[in-house]
């Protein structure tokens, strides 16, 4: 499992761009005029993990497999896009399917990049964005509300518990807040919350796109949105959508070179990846061998069966036991060999949660 992230924002923000060059494709088309993204684009990336390289080297693996992240690159939006004006029917119903929403946020000037405003102001940016899902999500709360508070009075549990929780998500919509500040009372509600699918539910990461020169401290219109995002509770990063485009362009070899002459000790990849991943409470495992080593996503506080879900479905219902080495022992021992005879290697069972790092063999039986 990797986890899938819509990348949005208003018309010539950079989306495209920073698309193509995290994805290192041309699939969506960049150009200087609005919705020239018409379908949304998928690209699937590794994510950079230097632990994997490390366990491969000790483990003489013939293949390394990192885990994979999506981006979906969907078109821009409008003011009026809950009422479907430009492409907002499309824009909305495409980013119900994605699990974070990347928000892209203009940061620089450039007098040829034309804004569909006519000036740059990125926390003005965000608020359109967010209105109109908070528009769309509205519209369809004060539909499904009223309909489930009056059956919850025929004394339907189910009803009762969607009346509550998206009750108090359209109260806080109607406040101008976003439906992710709602707070479920048990797992039933959350459920329920979940299943909902509503727009502004979901986490948001700000990637505040800013001139070359800015990549390694930012500017003043993204110190604005890392304060905004702080006090969404939301995550921030700064990228420099030119760099990545020029990185994607040169050698792996002269990469580190190149963003170590800018300031840079990591690419904006490695930034989003990271600050995706705390986002949304993801860990990672991996599994070690001679054929392979290889990275596995996995939710903060899953169970061993869980996680070996997460390989196969078989590997969760057959479950048995998980062998477990942590990172750091796995490297310190010069392997699984080593880690077994300093007793470091251990026989974990089904209600061990899994731990960031963990090199885990499991043991099943179906």
């Amino acid at each position: 499992m990797g986890f899938r992230c819509g990348i949005v924002g208003l018309p010539n923000v950079g989306k495209s761009t920073l698309f193509n060059a995290l994805t290192e494709t041309q699939a969506a088309q960049a150009a200087n005029y609005p919705f020239c993204t018409i379908e949304p684009n998928v690209g699937q990336v590794s994510v950079p993990d230097e632990r994997l390289d490390k366990l491969a080297a000790i483990a003489g693996s013939a293949k390394i497999i990192p885990t994979q992240l999506a981006f979906v690159d969907i078109a821009g939006l409008v003011k009026g896009a809950s009422k479907g004006e430009g492409l907002g029917n499309q824009f909305l119903g495409n980013i119900r399917e994605v699990d974070a929403i990347v928000h892209v946020l203009r940061c620089f000037e450039d007098d040829d990049i034309q804004h569909v405003a006519n000036k740059v102001d990125p926390i003005a940016d965000a608020e359109v964005v967010e209105t109109e899902l908070m528009l769309s999500d509205l519209e369809s709360l004060e539909k499904r509300v009223p309909a489930a508070q009056k059956k919850a009075t025929t004394g339907d549990k189910e009803a009762k518990a969607m009346a509550s929780v998206l009750g108090q998500a359209l109260d806080l919509l109607r406040e101008g807040k976003p439906a992710r500040l709602t707070e479920p009372k048990d797992i039933e509600e959350e459920r329920i919350f979940r299943q909902a699918q509503l727009i502004t539910a979901k986490p948001v990461l700000y990637v505040c796109n800013v001139a070359e020169d800015d990549a390694a401290e930012g500017n003043a219109l993204s110190a604005q949105v890392f304060e905004m995002a702080k006090a969404e509770g939301a995550q921030a990063v700064v990228v420099s959508a030119a760099i990545e485009a020029e990185l994607v362009q040169m050698p792996e070899a002269d990469r580190g070179e190149y963003l170590e002459a800018l300031g840079l000790t990591e690419s904006g990849l490695a930034r989003v990846v990271r600050a995706g991943y705390q986002l949304l409470d993801l860990q990672t495992f991996f599994t070690v061998g001679p054929k392979e080593a290889r990275a596995w996503t996995f939710h903060r506080g899953a169970t061993a069966p869980q996680a070996a879900g997460e390989i196969h479905t078989d590997f969760e219902r057959g479950f048995i036991k998980a062998e477990t080495i942590a990172y750091d022992d796995y490297i310190a021992c010069n392997g699984e060999t080593g880690a077994k005879e300093a007793g470091k290697l251990r026989q974990e069972g089904k209600e061990y949660l899994v731990k960031d790092g963990d090199v885990l063999h499991f043991k099943f039986n179906v």
